[in-house]
């Protein structure tokens, strides 16, 4: 059984960081790409990062670039999203999800990010 496991979300006044870890199992992670996404209040879901599946190519969505890192430890199972230079309009539940480009609907439960002074 796939399983992907949040953490690390948090509140954080807009300028600071957090990073999110995705702990994986259930499948070979090193075989898949991996894909961060998110979803604000009332809004649907949008992919903020992909990750090739050896950690050679990185993606990102336009409102994240220069701000988000994605990595991945392929000998610990996980995946990582270093959030800096946090906005309001980050505030979302963030959920890794497998694959990339194409991502699978996120099983997780997710790990809450809120940016607010």
């Amino acid at each position: 059984e796939v399983q992907l496991v949040e953490s690390g979300g948090g509140l954080v006044q807009p300028g600071g960081s957090l990073r999110l870890s995705c702990a994986a199992s259930g499948f070979t992670f090193n075989n898949y790409g991996m894909s961060w996404v998110r979803q604000a209040p009332g809004k649907g879901l949008e992919w903020v990062s992909g990750i090739s599946s050896r950690g050679g190519r990185l993606y990102y969505a336009d409102s994240v670039k220069g701000r988000f890192t994605i990595s991945r430890d392929n000998a610990k199972n996980t995946l990582y999203l270093q959030l800096n230079s946090l906005k309001t309009e980050d505030t979302a539940m963030y959920y890794c999800a497998r694959g990339y480009p194409d991502y699978e609907s996120p099983g997780g439960q997710g790990t809450q990010v809120t940016v607010s002074s």
